[in-house]
């Protein structure tokens, strides 16, 4: 694997900055769209304050179909958006295009679950002290919800990696497809062992720092 590791490495490390585009795109996608639409289903559920039924079976709808679609058709299926919205098809720029729509759907459910165990006492003194709804979000709920949303955020992350390995598929890269291309396909198992390494890295320090803030933002 040493040998393997010095052979590639130049490959690697460009491997690894494509995957960190892809997941960081998504994971900004995820945070400007998916936050919101996490609180907008929080907020239109049955029973909460302002409940829309229409608004909130139409939103559940498309967060449902989007989080059960196979990865790999979503990525063909939306190959004519991508193309519209980039320019093309192909890349680690087009790759961001399925990802971040995955991202937002998959997000904003995990932000919706962080929010409903926030207890109801929270928004009654919230509103009971003149909050407006935007103090309300930001000043109550998300403080109240912070560590579940960063712990969402962490496993929304880990999740993003998973299906950025399958990009190669659109030429996006990554470590995923550098493992396919210059181990799986070139009968090398020790650079397939070498990016599966990589990638466990990559995946427990995520996890690792994600539970450490999420641990330290937990008041409880």
């Amino acid at each position: 694997m040493w040998e393997s590791m010095l052979k590639y490495q130049d490959l690697m490390w460009q491997s690894i900055g494509e995957t960190f585009v892809m997941v960081g795109i998504s994971i900004l996608a995820a945070l400007l769209v998916g936050l919101p639409l996490g609180t907008v289903l929080y907020f239109c559920r049955k029973g909460q304050l302002y409940e829309n039924r229409s608004l909130s079976l139409t939103l559940n709808s498309i967060v449902n179909v989007v989080r059960s679609f196979p990865f790999l058709l979503l990525v063909v299926a939306l190959i004519p958006v991508t193309r519209f919205l980039v320019g093309t098809s192909i890349g680690t720029l087009a790759s961001t295009v399925p990802l971040s729509v995955v991202a937002i759907a998959y997000y904003a459910r995990l932000v919706e679950q962080s929010l409903l165990e926030v207890p109801r006492g929270t928004i009654e003194a919230a509103l009971s002290m003149g909050a407006s709804k935007l103090e309300l979000i930001f000043k109550f709920l998300y403080v109240e919800a912070r560590s579940g949303l960063v712990l969402g955020l962490t496993a929304s992350t880990i999740s993003f990696i998973s299906f950025s390995t399958v990009m190669g598929v659109v030429g996006g890269g990554g470590v995923g497809d550098f493992a396919i291309r210059y181990g799986y396909q070139r009968f090398e198992n020790e650079v397939m062992a070498y990016a599966i390494v990589v990638m466990i890295v990559l995946v427990q320090l995520i996890q690792f720092t994600g539970s450490t803030v999420a641990r330290l933002l937990d008041k409880r």
